[in-house]
């Protein structure tokens, strides 16, 4: 400050300055530079087993080949080049009857996404709800913007979801607030590693029903992680009719995992509704969140992903790719799954994505007692967060090693 006063508001002071994710990663990093040696299982960024980020070539020929030209050097539209918003459409649902239910906008990544779900379904003062376990941008989004944020319990006595948390939940909101809007990150969930069964998503799907018919209720599903959800990474889908009946669907649909372009930031909003009224609503509303906040999203990357979502040769080629690097993430939570359970590691049901979580009581004290061991993951309340996707399958006896060890600590006082 150079005077006596502050023009900092206070309602921004004292504020961090960094994700706690990327301050843990720089610490990690500086230890492993100064010599030490660090496993470093906090970044959500896949990395092959000699710690080198992981990349599609066919992904950085199709960047390369417009970024020679003078095309995306122009302003994209503001909602996003037309083309790219219709092929995410597609890309998650086809050319069926819910591609024609569906509108969408170009977003600076997932993060994007849900910020525009939360000021556009949310009124100031309200609340998101999510699961008690969540990725923990959401709060500040949600503050930032002069919303708040209300978890449920997530798991039931059993281990599965607890529908019931959420559906109180739901009935809560409405009761409060005249609406509701909760966020699913499934599949993958992070930092769980958690995905719903279909038993499971007909059980959202019936709780959504019963609060939709009282009120407006809004549904986003975090789908960053699908393309890495093995075989039922796209089974929430079947739910969607069903939760359209009584409320509208989001999904945070994102580049930067699917397409390993964490950088590019480039993502997507769709919005889905019955009404087609509701719908010019719903797409306006998201192209002025567009205007007044980013403006317009990273021309490039809009088209170089289209022609990857759309081009058949192009299409095929990334699969196989991607392929290859779900065989490395699945061998790493095979091998993990293999130690944890041997040494009773307390987890949720972990069979596909970037993250698993270990639950402890003390999660401070458990990941200090791991980065004594030279060992990084993130500590959330009720557990620790540990990226399977930054890990080589070689150091997991180590992490898993760790993790036992900060498991003791959390339950020492």
């Amino acid at each position: 400050m150079t005077g006596p006063y502050s023009s900092v508001i206070d309602g921004a002071r004292d504020r961090a300055g960094n994700d706690p994710i990327f301050t843990l990663n720089a610490e990690a990093r500086s230890r492993a530079t100064a010599g030490e040696s660090i496993l470093n299982a906090t970044l959500g960024a896949l990395m092959d087993d000699d710690g080198v980020l992981c990349t599609m070539p066919t992904v950085l020929e199709t960047l390369g080949r417009y970024a020679s030209s003078r095309r995306p050097a122009g302003y994209a539209p503001i909602s996003g080049v037309p083309a790219y918003r219709q092929a995410v459409i597609e890309d998650l649902f086809g050319d069926g009857t819910l591609a024609d239910q569906a509108v969408s906008v170009a977003t600076p990544g997932g993060t994007g996404a849900v910020h525009a779900g939360v000021v556009n379904f949310l009124a100031p003062g309200q609340k998101l709800l999510v699961p008690e376990f969540y990725w923990g941008p959401y709060r500040p989004i949600c503050h930032h913007t002069g919303r708040d944020l209300d978890p449920f319990q997530m798991f039931g006595a059993n281990g599965s979801f607890d529908v019931e948390g959420m559906a109180a939940g739901l009935e809560r909101h409405i009761d409060t607030q005249g609406r509701a809007m909760v966020v699913l990150n499934f599949p993958c969930h992070n930092p769980t590693g958690y995905s719903l069964d279909a038993d499971e998503w007909q059980e959202v799907v019936a709780a959504v029903k019963r609060a939709g018919s009282r009120a407006p209720v809004t549904v986003m599903i975090d789908a960053a992680y699908m393309e890495f959800g093995g075989a039922a990474a796209r089974s929430w889908i079947d739910a969607v009719p069903g939760l359209l009946e009584s409320a509208t669907v989001l999904v945070a649909w994102t580049a930067s995992k699917s397409f390993c372009q964490y950088g590019a930031r480039i993502g997507a909003l769709v919005g889905l509704h019955r009404d087609e009224a509701e719908r010019v609503q719903i797409d306006n509303a998201l192209g002025y969140t567009c205007r007044s906040t980013w403006s317009n999203c990273n021309h490039l990357g809009q088209l170089a992903v289209t022609d990857l979502l759309t081009d058949p040769d192009l299409a095929e080629r990334v699969g196989a790719e991607r392929a290859r690097l779900c065989a490395l993430l699945d061998e790493r939570i095979d091998v993990f799954n293999e130690y944890a359970t041997r040494a009773g590691i307390p987890t949720p049901r972990f069979d596909a994505g970037f993250f698993v979580a270990m639950f402890t009581p003390d999660q401070e004290r458990t990941a200090a007692k791991m980065r004594e061991m030279g060992v990084y993951t993130v500590p959330i309340p009720g557990a620790v967060r540990v990226a399977l996707c930054s890990t080589p399958v070689s150091a997991v006896p180590r992490l898993v090693e760790a993790l036992e060890a900060g498991a003791d600590a959390g339950v020492t006082a």
